[in-house]
């Protein structure tokens, strides 16, 4: 049975991916009004009315902002942790799923999901590991420093979603105000290129078919940069490398077929 992912989006004006096995189809955060999703889908060739759940990692705009409408138009089931839920007006959603980030995981039709907890300046969020029979699938965004539960949930994976926000010289010289500087490049932020590498030397990144670089910041980071620091871990990562920028729609990612 297949098992694929595929990004409609990564950075921090939206964010939001389908993972598909088997029969079961996941979005993990919406940050895009229900219009811009669904024309989001429509480039992917992706029917949203065959989703089984929506996966919310946390609070902010760019992760949640559409994912109210999206499962009222829908009426897809949504999971996320009573944090998330009750940081944010999410509206009324019919089939709500409410879990602890330190609790354990649950299944949703052909996939195992993990949460695992995180590091980053909201009220409860998590990122997840799908497990889909041997093989796993790792979504690591919005956080600002390695735990050793991350590195413990995400070592061995066979594709990693992984964050590079941010370079730390363009950071600190680019045109966010010093507050906001460090807020973004803080311990509850997000990763840089060079802590992104750090943590890919720390896990077995062996197995991984797909190494996917995301939510890459437009005004303190540059492809280029990023792709630097993740191959500067080994070159056996180029051939699975690739990076999503904002505004473009990824092809499918196969883990498994």
């Amino acid at each position: 049975m297949p098992f694929r992912f595929a990004s409609l989006g990564s950075g921090s004006r939206g964010n939001a991916t389908l993972i598909e096995a088997g029969a079961t189809r996941i979005l993990v955060d919406c940050g895009y009004p229900a219009r811009e999703f669904v024309a989001r889908c429509e480039r992917l060739a992706f029917d949203p009315t065959t989703l089984s759940a929506i996966l919310v990692t946390h609070e902010h705009g760019d992760h949640m902002r559409g994912v109210g409408a999206v499962a009222r138009r829908f009426g897809i089931p949504v999971w996320m942790t009573h944090g998330t839920w009750y940081a944010a007006d999410f509206g009324a959603i019919a089939a709500l799923n409410l879990f602890a980030g330190h609790g354990g995981g649950f299944v949703i039709g052909d996939l195992a999901i993990t949460p695992v907890p995180v590091p980053h300046d909201a009220r409860e969020p998590t990122q997840f590991v799908f497990r889909h029979g041997d093989a796993r699938l790792g979504l690591l965004t919005d956080l600002g420093s390695i735990t050793p539960r991350v590195l413990d949930a995400f070592d061995g994976v066979d594709a990693l979603l992984l964050e590079c926000n941010h370079d730390t010289r363009m950071l600190a010289t680019g045109p966010y105000p010093p507050r906001l500087q460090a807020r973004v490049g803080g311990q509850y932020g997000h990763l840089n290129n060079a802590q992104a590498a750090a943590f890919l030397r720390r896990i077995d990144h062996g197995r991984l078919r797909h190494l996917v670089a995301a939510h890459l910041s437009e005004k303190n980071n540059s492809p280029d940069l990023a792709r630097q620091a993740l191959l500067e871990v080994s070159d056996r990562l180029c051939d699975c490398l690739c990076l999503l920028l904002q505004d473009e729609i990824s092809d499918w990612f196969a883990i498994a077929s």
